[in-house]
């Protein structure tokens, strides 16, 4: 892009901000007050934990013993007792041999993804992952094939071409690449645009043909999906498996900040001393980790949290399509609702914010398909008043075709 004078080295900043404007793809930061008023229905708190009693004193609490931050790298200064204690416990909950914290869930994907491939690995991923995990695979250096969204046949085939498959029409089908000395396959559990839910007992039975290893992204499944909210891969009998790591962000159910890798106990010994945003980043603040502590001991006791949860997300479902708008069925948490463009998208959001009611709003480029909706999250502490109330507001609002 040609700049406007040569002195003036972020000129095509502007061209590129000119291009959003007119595609209407613009996004603004918009800080909200400690007491919104606004019925929410964007944000992940899941479970409703963010501003629990238990959860806030918890945070408050180590704040004050161990200090408002970490102080360096876990491998230096920032890892606590509390880091450790939640470690013990997120891998006993989920079924796991053990697990390790990070600073954010972000930088668990990254760690994950590219700690265990490498220049050697074949990677196959999911077109509708996560922004994380794509970005663990780019920086993993591995050849990555991207495979059609939920689809474990695609799986077997890159993996077998990847092997030395010499068909003609499976390696046409799947894009073979040359054999690799190791490989996975890349999954969220739960995807964080339609809430659908992956088919992980097929994708491991895929990865299992052919001697690959799974990681999966929970970010959506941890506390509202398995038994009591220990996730997809525990309720699809996959927990604890050799073969199979689990990431999680600690910020939606469990109401906090962070992330977790949880696996083998080999894995975690390998990322201690390979992963990159782990080895170079400040731990994470004790506050959070207090939280997101006192978040799981909560969520122990009280595992109807999760249920609740997923009973939520399939009475706006049923609502709002009885009342005739498109939506996605939900399998965790999230109620995905079509939009005709993104401008009306947009439009539609600002419309029932005007309203009293706080929604997401997913359009091009954050969705790979193109298409633009208003993007709910059932929260377990919403009562059916305010599931009515939502409705009535989203009904009221939208757009015609």
């Amino acid at each position: 892009m040609p700049q406007d004078r040569p002195d003036d080295a972020f000129a095509w900043i502007d061209a590129q901000r000119e291009r959003r404007d007119r595609a209407g793809l613009v996004r603004r930061l918009s800080p909200r007050p400690a007491d919104s008023p606004l019925l929410d229905l964007a944000s992940n708190d899941y479970l409703g934990l963010a501003r629990h009693p238990e959860v806030t004193a918890a945070a408050a609490a180590a704040a004050q013993r161990w200090g408002a931050g970490s102080t360096g790298s876990r491998l230096v200064t920032g890892s606590t007792e509390l880091h450790t204690t939640l470690e013990r416990e997120l891998a006993e909950f989920c079924g796991f041999e053990a697990a390790l914290v990070f600073s954010s869930g972000y930088a668990a994907n990254l760690a994950a993804v590219s700690a265990l491939s490498g220049r050697e690995a074949l990677i196959v991923s999911d077109a509708g992952n996560h922004a994380s995990l794509i970005d663990g695979c780019r920086l993993s250096r591995a050849e990555v094939a991207v495979v059609p969204h939920a689809d474990p046949d695609a799986v077997r085939k890159v993996l077998g071409a990847a092997e030395g498959d010499t068909r003609e029409e499976a390696a046409e089908a799947a894009g073979a690449v040359p054999a690799r000395r190791r490989a996975l396959a890349v999954s969220d559990s739960v995807f964080s645009v339609d809430g659908d839910a992956a088919p992980l007992a097929a994708l491991a039975a895929a990865c299992r043909a052919h001697g690959a290893a799974l990681v999966v992204d929970e970010a959506h499944g941890l506390g509202v999906l398995g038994e009591g909210g220990r996730g997809a891969v525990h309720g699809a009998g996959l927990a604890g498996a050799p073969d199979v790591v689990v990431t999680a962000t600690l910020s939606k159910s469990l109401g906090s900040q962070g992330g977790v890798v949880l696996g083998p106990a080999r894995v975690i010994e390998h990322l201690v001393n390979t992963a990159r945003t782990f080895i170079f980043d400040t731990g994470l603040n004790p506050a959070a980790v207090g939280a997101a502590l006192a978040s799981l001991r909560l969520l122990r006791r009280e595992p109807e949290r999760a249920a609740r949860v997923r009973t939520v997300a399939m009475g706006l479902y049923g609502r709002l399509t009885a009342a005739g708008l498109t939506a996605v069925r939900p399998d965790a948490s999230v109620v995905s609702v079509r939009a005709p463009s993104p401008e009306q998208a947009v439009r539609w959001a600002a419309d029932c914010r005007a309203a009293g009611l706080l929604v997401g709003c997913f359009r091009p480029p954050s969705v790979p398909d193109g298409i633009s909706r208003l993007r709910l999250t059932a929260r377990g502490d919403l009562t059916e008043e305010q599931v009515g109330r939502a409705v009535d507001v989203i009904v009221k609002t939208a757009p015609t075709a």
